[in-house]
């Protein structure tokens, strides 16, 4: 082989090579521990913030009622866009007082640091039993499905978005944890191309509609120490969209299902993630 068509090959190897690894998903594991002082001041930092500012509304259909809380951006203006975030509540904030669901992931927007760079509309709406139910499949790995209000969430959308027309309709992001991560992506699942980004943490998934998030923006977190919402789902879920590009798993090796959120409270990771995400 001369030394011209050596180099030709070298580069087509080296151009093969770029372009896998730029389309390759990204699976990465951290190391973060979290003590008991993390832990409590972590919470109380985000606990301590005012959520007056979290308009309390209820929507309705027909025999549907979704208390729900609304932020709208801080400088809110008619000739601006905004994206809006809608976060789902776990578990053991089910009820409907519409102020239960207002858990971490939907206070951190509240942080003055992140209210003032990360404007945005964001919906908490609370579900008064479970909005993701859970059962195995056929491969013995568990797995979620929506409740009849998560559907009803998409008329709700609808409403903010007439009421809101500066809402960029190209970055509607969903974030939840636990129960409110496998909400999220339930809903990804049921409207694919209505949203731009999921984050979702420590969840059961939902293989519903592979094909359609074969392209989406998704962040999967979990715990490998979780014992609640087994973490093999989340590896299923991954290795289920390995042709998805766009897809970043993140594997806290120390942590479990109570701690997972705490590393995240009061960085801008979460929001600078989603912002960097449109349609």
């Amino acid at each position: 082989m001369s030394k011209r068509n050596s180099r030709q090959v070298l580069a087509m190897l080296f151009l093969t090579l770029s372009l896998n690894f730029a389309s390759a998903q990204r699976k990465e594991f951290r190391e973060t521990t979290v003590d008991s002082l993390t832990f409590v001041n972590n919470r109380k930092a985000l606990n301590s913030l005012n959520t007056d500012s979290f308009l309390k509304r209820i929507f309705t259909k027909e025999n549907v009622q979704i208390p729900y809380r609304l932020l709208t951006p801080k400088n809110n203006s008619n000739n601006q866009k905004y994206p809006l975030v809608i976060t789902f509540h776990n578990s053991t904030r089910i009820g409907n007082d519409n102020e239960n669901q207002l858990e971490p992931f939907a206070k951190i927007w509240l942080r003055p640091e992140i209210y003032n760079k990360y404007q945005c509309y964001v919906i908490a709406p609370q579900f008064s039993t479970r909005s993701s139910n859970y059962e195995k499949n056929s491969d013995g790995i568990q797995i979620s499905k929506p409740s009849k209000d998560v559907f009803a969430l998409l008329e709700l959308i609808q409403n903010i978005e007439k009421e809101y027309p500066n809402i960029n309709k190209n970055r509607i992001y969903l974030i939840g944890y636990s129960m409110g991560g496998s909400t999220a992506q339930n809903l990804l699942n049921i409207a694919p191309n209505q949203f731009a980004a999921t984050v979702s943490v420590a969840a059961v998934p939902d293989f519903s509609n592979l094909k359609k998030l074969s392209q989406k923006n998704i962040w999967l977190i979990h715990g490998k120490k979780d014992d609640d919402n087994p973490y093999i789902g989340s590896i299923e879920l991954f290795n289920k969209l390995s042709t998805n590009k766009n897809l970043t798993f993140t594997t806290l090796n120390h942590l479990n299902h109570n701690n997972i959120v705490i590393p995240f409270l009061l960085t801008e990771e979460i929001p600078k993630w989603l912002f960097d995400k449109h349609k």
